[in-house]
């Protein structure tokens, strides 16, 4: 009774309003209830609402561990190109004093095509070994890293100049690695919203490669020379042979380098081809039985950890397809994968490629070539364009001047792009900024004419030098920064079968190789004739001209979606599938009480 009278102590009056008191908390009740049926309408509508897309960044990329492995062999792979560009022309003049600057000119172009002029001869015959179940992409990322180490070893003790061609030529024909590292990014990055993020690591490791690259291999070119309290003859690394072989300091680096990161790759990245993932992999076997050790402890014989689909790092294996899809089996045929926008995909970017080869020798042919000398020349200048000779910068500076294309590409990468990209999309990214490209070529020689705080011969210094240098190379790097992810991904995307996918990458590699070759050579040979009639700019325009008409062939190219044809069977699968979610739908509607288990008896009561 003391509780009763504790929580019910009511007062006569509240007794005699008791029932009164309970319809009207029963009406309250019933009026903020919504009726079961409001229900169902209000789950419906909130059910139909699309939900809006998270916004991708760099912590929501899938297998990050992996995407940083295949930054870092991009990244030494460029390395031990972008070192060469600094000494090169010293290099070549070493070999021969006697050689004109023309000469000169035609030989450094000559050495940057051997590397990627066998690559024409190889990168598809690489990509179709990626792409076979005997191989895979591992084996030929693991292949092409341990022998360019191999080739940069050879070229660094080089002495003749057919002895540096042909180990530039070997490092080239045994690496096909750019193709196979834009595959397996492909492969792990299956979502289209991933694409524009990922894909970004290849153009953020060429940036920082053009950092590091030229300034290494400006300082340690000719060290004995440069730095005689360190290599010389009484130096704490004063080696002998760095007197006899002046330039072989950044080549033996960057093997270095490479050795290192081929060792990362046999024990770290996993295999993304889909006939090998889950066959056994040495690599990855010794590395968990090495961290098992470490651990202390060692799972049963034939026994792994399983990781979980939601696992941040999830095995790639849990990167398949959904079972309700039928396993791609069949494979295109290689007469069949010529379609119109795979033509002009690659017709583009054989142009695109050229013009960015051309540059790459150009700018480091016309920063180290000798200034222009009135009193010794026979040519007169006649501006606009009637006028010679470079900057006369020594390799070191050579090296600065060059690495700060890779420090306003790393700028713009992490500030301009993400936003600008994500309002035009690839394909229109591509056709805008490619018109910058033209208009940095035709600026570019004009720097030899600027006014220099010092006279000739020395190099050219002061502000208005380098204001020009940077102004020319902020367009060149905010062009190619936006459009070389987009060429990636326009060329990933054109692929017609996801069974030719490496194939396509394999054609991408060859013809960028090609035309990285031939623009070099053809743009190095302009430049060097140019310097004989007394028309420095001949070889910048040329490449101007290029650059142009790729922007003309860019109008011809759509962005695809990567299966743009279907074989036997497949077709009539989506067709399939896509007539039973109609049909469910019309069930959902013609029938919304059986739509879902149990609705129609939460209705009836």
């Amino acid at each position: 009774m003391e509780k009763q009278v504790r929580f019910y102590n009511y007062t006569n009056e509240s007794q005699v309003n008791l029932p009164a008191k309970r319809r009207d908390s029963r009406a309250a009740q019933n009026a903020k209830l919504p009726l079961p049926e409001d229900l169902d309408v209000e789950n419906r509508d909130a059910e139909a609402q699309p939900k809006k897309p998270q916004p991708v960044t760099w912590m929501s990329l899938p297998r990050k561990d992996q995407l940083a492995i295949l930054f870092l062999c991009r990244m030494v792979d460029f390395l031990q190109v972008a070192s060469l560009q600094a000494y090169v022309f010293y290099q070549l003049k070493s070999f021969d004093s006697s050689l004109t600057n023309t000469q000169i000119s035609n030989q450094a172009g000559i050495l940057q095509g051997c590397f990627t002029g066998v690559q024409v001869l190889t990168a598809i015959l690489w990509g179709k070994a990626a792409d076979a179940s005997w191989c895979g992409r591992k084996m030929v990322l693991i292949i092409g890293l341990a022998g360019t180490a191999i080739s940069c070893l050879g070229y660094g003790f080089a002495s003749t100049f057919f002895w540096a061609a042909f180990w530039r030529a070997i490092g080239g024909g045994i690496n096909g690695t750019v193709g196979i590292i834009r595959t397996m990014i492909a492969e792990i990055t299956k979502e289209k919203k991933y694409q524009s993020r990922a894909f970004l690591i290849l153009p953020m490791s060429f940036n920082v490669a053009g950092i590091l690259g030229p300034i290494m291999g400006g300082l340690l070119a000719d060290p004995v020379a440069i730095m005689p309290d360190i290599f010389g003859p009484d130096g704490c690394l004063g080696f002998t042979f760095l007197e006899d072989y002046p330039y072989a300091l950044p080549s033996l680096l960057n093997a270095f380098f490479l050795t290192v990161t081929t060792y990362i790759v046999f024990f770290f990245l996993e295999e993304t081809l889909k006939e090998r993932r889950g066959k056994f992999d040495l690599g990855l076997h010794l590395k968990g039985r090495f961290f098992q050790m470490l651990r202390g402890r060692s799972s049963p014989e034939g026994y792994s950890q399983l990781q979980t689909w939601d696992a941040p790092e999830a095995a790639l294996v849990n990167f398949e397809e959904k079972p309700t899809k039928k396993q791609i089996t069949q494979r295109l045929p290689f007469s069949r994968i010529w379609t119109r926008n795979v033509i002009f995909t690659l017709i583009t970017g054989a142009f695109y490629d050229f013009h960015l080869g051309a540059f790459t020798n150009l700018w480091t042919l016309f920063l180290s070539t000798p200034r222009f000398l009135e009193a010794e020349s026979t040519f007169k200048r006649a501006l606009p364009f009637v006028f010679t000779g470079g900057l006369g910068m020594p390799a070191a500076t050579v090296g600065v001047a060059t690495s700060i294309l890779g420090m306003i590409g790393m700028i713009l990468q992490f500030s301009l792009y993400p936003p600008v990209n994500a309002r035009l999309g690839t394909l229109r990214s591509f056709r805008y900024f490619s018109i910058l490209f033209p208009l940095a070529y035709f600026l570019a020689p004009y720097l030899a004419i600027l006014p220099s705080s010092v006279a000739a011969p020395a190099a050219a210094a002061g502000a208005f030098v380098w204001i020009g240098i940077i102004l020319v190379l902020l367009l060149q790097v905010m062009a190619r920064t936006f459009t070389l992810p987009a060429t990636i991904i326009l060329l990933n995307n054109c692929s017609p079968h996801p069974s030719v996918l490496g194939t396509i990458h394999g054609l991408g590699q060859s013809v960028s190789a090609g035309f990285r070759t031939i623009g070099p050579v053809v743009g190095g040979w302009f430049f060097g004739e140019g310097l004989d009639v007394g028309v420095v700019g001949a070889g910048w325009w040329g490449t101007a001209i290029m650059s142009a008409a790729c922007c003309v062939t860019a109008l011809g190219m759509h962005e695809g979606s990567g299966h743009e044809i279907f074989l036997e069977g497949e077709e009539e699968e989506v067709e399939g599938e896509t007539l039973l979610s109609k049909d469910v739908e019309a069930s959902d509607v013609q029938h919304p009480e059986m739509s879902e288990p149990g609705r129609g008896e939460s209705n009836q009561s």
